[in-house]
């Protein structure tokens, strides 16, 4: 079998600037590697938390959206809905009787969301990772693009995989991280990871007018409490997002007019509102003309669910009969 690469995201609504550009962005990339890559939105993991079920839809629909807008192209990677494909969940139940106890509860995710949720510590937050575990395994994957901080995940979906071949016979690869080039997005509070829960975020919907507003007042260097006083772009946030988003050429300016004092932060802003806008403008483009046929994107998730099936009732299909389970 040729490498395949898995890849899934909650459906939180529309994508933020740290979610193109820690996740999407690489995936959109990937589809022009050989082997087969499949994306999918893991809305069973996003019962863990606290949400709505009135909005569910909604959220997963948009998130398709976003998605498709960015370049994702189901021609070529498969995108589908989690719950849509019963598989994901089977094999979650079998992967749990081989996974310890104890490796779940060191988890450092578990013990991060368990903190910020302390009124709901459920179950399944406990075995979130043997879901991801299940998600990927199901479809053999042997490559997992990831961010740092989801390396830990990954490592444990690695040695779930082990100790099924260990006990059953060899089926599942180890998949290995892809890990993103583009280092943690941090927020416009300039502190913490960018985040919809923290409120520190642009969307990739925002007009022109919410982008310049939300980049105002988003938080420099604290050294620099007047115009005259020189700063250091390397503490400082919107500097950061100007390597991104602005040319080799503004960059060296912006640098030069920050350690030297002879521009203000609200210039510098500016310019950074000036690249985000451009690079959001064929997104934004590409999502007005999905939403004016939302079928295409229905279409699209349900011939994704179709493809990822195929793969996972083959997975299962040779995982029952590891475990000897009978089917009449």
């Amino acid at each position: 079998m040729s490498d395949i690469i898995f890849s899934g995201i909650q459906p939180s609504g529309e994508l933020h600037l740290g979610n193109w550009l820690g996740a999407v962005q690489n995936w959109v990339r990937l589809q022009d590697r050989p082997g087969k890559h499949i994306y999918c939105i893991v809305d069973l993991h996003a019962l863990t938390q606290d949400f709505d079920p009135a909005e569910m839809k909604r959220r997963t629909l948009e998130m398709a959206t976003d998605l498709l807008a960015c370049g994702i192209d189901p021609a070529r990677s498969p995108l589908f809905v989690q719950s849509h494909v019963a598989e994901h969940t089977e094999l979650a139940w079998v992967l749990n009787t081989v996974t310890p106890f104890g490796d779940l509860g060191r988890m450092t995710q578990f013990k991060d969301k368990s903190a910020r949720q302390a009124d709901n510590i459920n179950t399944g937050l406990f075995t979130y990772p043997v879901l991801q575990a299940a998600d990927i395994l199901l479809y053999r994957a042997s490559q997992v693009p990831v961010g740092a901080d989801q390396v830990q995940h990954l490592e444990r979906s690695r040695d779930i995989a082990r100790k099924f071949n260990a006990r059953y016979g060899d089926l599942f690869p180890e998949p290995k991280p892809l890990l993103t080039q583009t280092p943690k997005i941090v927020g416009l509070d300039g502190e913490a990871k960018m985040s919809k829960s923290v409120g520190n975020t642009i969307t990739l919907g925002e007009s022109e007018e919410v982008v310049r507003k939300k980049l105002s007042v988003a938080v420099t260097d604290p050294a620099r409490k007047r115009r005259t006083d020189p700063g250091n772009p390397d503490i400082c946030n919107i500097h950061s997002l100007h390597t991104i988003f602005s040319s080799a050429e503004r960059v060296a300016e912006v640098r030069a007019g920050c350690t030297g004092a002879t521009i203000g932060c609200l210039q510098c802003k500016s310019w950074l509102a000036d690249g985000v806008v451009a690079a959001l403008r064929p997104i934004q483009e590409r999502r007005r003309e999905l939403e004016a046929r939302p079928d295409e994107v229905q279409d699209a998730l349900r011939d994704g669910a179709r493809a990822a099936q195929a793969i996972a009732r083959e997975t299962m299909t040779m995982v029952r009969e590891r475990l000897g389970l009978w089917r009449g």
